[in-house]
């Protein structure tokens, strides 16, 4: 079942790579059309290069444009729904609420362009507003591609400006039809599939409310060892088939992690990797990430860390080199298991570079204990 589901997942994103080049090559036949015909009037062959390169950045200032404005879609429709600012990330960019202050820091997340957070309303009977804060992006893709497309057919056809507006509705449609038909995208659901995954399933409702919550006080800054312990209840194995459902299992493990209860953490994350679920790719590699670390400070075998690093699980580090706790593993690594004093070194030296612009500070402090735990052990070796 669970080869299936990941069979699933990337038949899913070969599909979305599929759509991508589609629309690439869509793209491309509007901007030579285009050049041919100002070629066919006289244009030099510099006026040429030089109206492809607007082209060019035109299409991928109409990527970025629509990146910001699906995740405006999600905070101006998760406001008419109840929900309250926590952050909002364009790129590697985050702004979020500091002190009562809106500051801006670095985060990014591998298979995400963007993400707005919220703060979740309290439930009423069991529920919260879901579906427009979900599909508020795709929403705001699609009004503003037809509020384009009325502009396209107002201006003359064969100019510059047309050809840029043609992406632009283009680029539009595409972006709330990725990101609102449900799909499994390997490292992250996308919203539809999130709107889809509450459905009416009371207890997925109720884990995306604790998921927004814990969220809330992490960017507050608080730890997961110190939130309510209500909040970390383990659903059955059953239960985790929802992929909301499942993401409270994590949680239960990063918990556990924070708590430095080890034994007990290290045993659920590999009942949570073993069983049919729907713990998206990014979730499995982090804990894949907290098992080599627990593995480097206990046994210690070779085997072992040599069964986890596997090209997949190294890929997703590589695409998150800069996440807290890839880097702290990658030092432990370093300090343990392949004994590289420099590399060590330089692991220790990016960690303390990106904690100065990270978001969460609660999330530092907990790796640099993790990563000072390790150093003793190091120590006693």
């Amino acid at each position: 079942m669970k080869k299936n589901s990941q069979k699933k997942a990337q038949w899913q994103q070969w599909v979305m790579m599929a759509i991508f080049v589609a629309v690439g090559a869509i793209c491309g036949i509007f901007m030579v059309d285009f050049i041919d015909q100002r070629a066919a009037e006289g244009a030099s062959v510099m006026g040429e290069r030089f109206m492809l390169l607007v082209l060019l950045l035109g299409l991928y200032v109409s990527y970025y444009l629509h990146i910001c404005i699906h995740e405006a879609g999600h905070l101006v429709f998760g406001l008419r729904s109840g929900y309250r600012f926590s952050s909002f990330r364009i790129g590697s960019i985050i702004w979020l609420k500091e002190n009562g202050k809106i500051v801006r820091r670095k985060y990014s997340l591998a298979g995400t362009g963007g993400q707005c957070l919220m703060a979740p309303p309290d439930m009423k009977n069991g529920k919260i507003p879901v579906v427009l804060y979900n599909l508020g992006g795709c929403i705001l893709n699609l009004l503003t591609s037809a509020v384009a497309s009325v502009a396209y057919l107002l201006i003359p056809r064969g100019t510059m400006l047309s050809v840029l507006l043609l992406m632009f509705v283009l680029m539009g449609v595409i972006s709330a039809l990725t990101n609102g038909i449900p799909l499994r995208l390997g490292t992250v659901d996308n919203d539809g599939y999130n709107a889809c995954a509450l459905g009416k399933n009371p207890e997925a409702m109720r884990a995306f409310w604790l998921q927004l919550k814990v969220n809330e006080q992490v960017t507050k800054g608080v730890r997961l060892k110190d939130m309510p312990e209500e909040w970390f209840t383990l659903p059955a194995d059953d239960a985790m088939k929802n992929s909301m459902v499942a993401t409270q299992g994590v949680l239960v493990s990063n918990r556990l992690m924070d708590q430095h209860d080890f034994e007990e953490a290290d045993r659920l994350m590999a009942h949570l990797l073993e069983i049919d679920s729907g713990i998206i790719g990014l979730h499995r590699g982090l804990m894949i990430c907290d098992r080599m670390y627990l593995e480097l400070i206990r046994d210690n075998r070779k085997e072992t860390l040599d069964g986890m690093r596997t090209k997949e699980q190294l890929r997703l580090m590589k695409a998150m080199r800069s996440f807290p706790s890839v880097v702290r593993t990658e030092y432990v690594y370093a300090l343990l298991g392949s004994k590289d004093a420099v590399k060590a070194q330089a692991a220790l030296t990016l960690f303390t570079r990106i904690e100065k612009t990270y978001p969460y500070p609660g999330d530092i402090r907990s790796e640099r204990e993790l990563m000072e735990t390790a150093a003793k052990v190091a120590g006693a070796v």
